[in-house]
């Protein structure tokens, strides 16, 4: 059975318990637009709160992926277009996330599938997804310099995956350094690179592995590793440790051991 809300500039569907978001604007080489920004959020909200989905995959139509914000949406100034009044609410106060999915503030796994140009804040996709594939032709860089403008969060958030002097390259020679799938994934940027037209069905597969696991177990591993990134080491593993002891809580934690016993396919319910 698949589900699917309707949507102008992504395609959203749902098969099985995996979610399939689709930046469709490949004219517009996906840049990021107000608009498709809301429509972005909205998709995510959807995903997050569907006890259905338990794994979400993001990709694209085109040759690209994402280029970033829509430099026609982007006022002279260079300063952020807010929907609501200036400062008026929350998100406001934080940096921008524009298409960023809001990585830590949910528990459902994403897998980030990159078909095409990847640059600015297509890079973000990247940064905080949990597993991250792409296809032979993809290619990443910043370009934040070369229109002039100083990148920020994307560069930060590529210098914690990337070695310094790396990431320190790409942010400053902007769009005349480009980084090819091959040595994003020497560089652990990607984790897999695999044939253009492969693309979203490995991502599949790949989803369908994951949801093989216990959908919790996998939720609760997941906010174990992003919640303690930035602790020392023995918080991070207490805080680790109580995601644990409230998975050992439910049903999910009895069947898989049971099925285990009994030689069989585990049945796992969420919950």
């Amino acid at each position: 059975m698949s589900t699917e809300l309707t949507f102008e500039t992504i395609i959203y569907e749902v098969e099985g318990h995996t979610a399939v978001i689709t930046l469709n604007r490949p004219d517009a080489l996906n840049a990021l637009s107000p608009f498709m920004i809301t429509e972005l959020r909205t998709a995510y909200d959807a995903a997050e709160n569907d006890d259905q989905v338990w794994t979400i995959i993001v990709t694209a139509n085109g040759r690209a992926f994402c280029t970033g914000a829509d430099v026609k949406a982007i006022p002279g100034d260079g300063k952020v277009i807010n929907e609501r009044p200036y400062l008026s609410t929350y998100e406001q106060w934080e940096a921008p996330q524009e298409g960023t999915p809001p990585f830590r503030t949910m528990a459902k796994p994403i897998i980030a599938a990159i078909n095409g140009i990847c640059c600015g804040a297509g890079l973000d996709w990247i940064t905080t997804g949990d597993i991250v594939i792409c296809s032979d032709k993809a290619t990443f860089f910043d370009p934040h310099v070369s229109i002039g403008l100083v990148a920020g969060r994307e560069v930060v958030r590529l210098a914690k995956v990337l070695p310094r002097s790396v990431a320190l390259r790409m942010a400053i020679m902007g769009k005349h350094e480009r980084m090819s799938a091959e040595r994003a994934y020497e560089l652990g940027l990607v984790t897999e690179v695999v044939p253009h037209e492969d693309l979203l069905t490995r991502a599949k597969e790949i989803a369908e592995i994951v949801n093989s696991n216990a959908p919790l177990a996998v939720r609760g591993t997941r906010l174990a590793i992003h919640k303690t990134l930035g602790l020392p080491m023995h918080e991070a593993e207490l805080l680790a440790e109580s995601f644990r002891e409230r998975v050992t809580r439910t049903e999910d934690a009895l069947e898989g051991p049971r099925a285990f016993v009994e030689k069989r396919a585990p049945n796992w319910q969420a919950r």
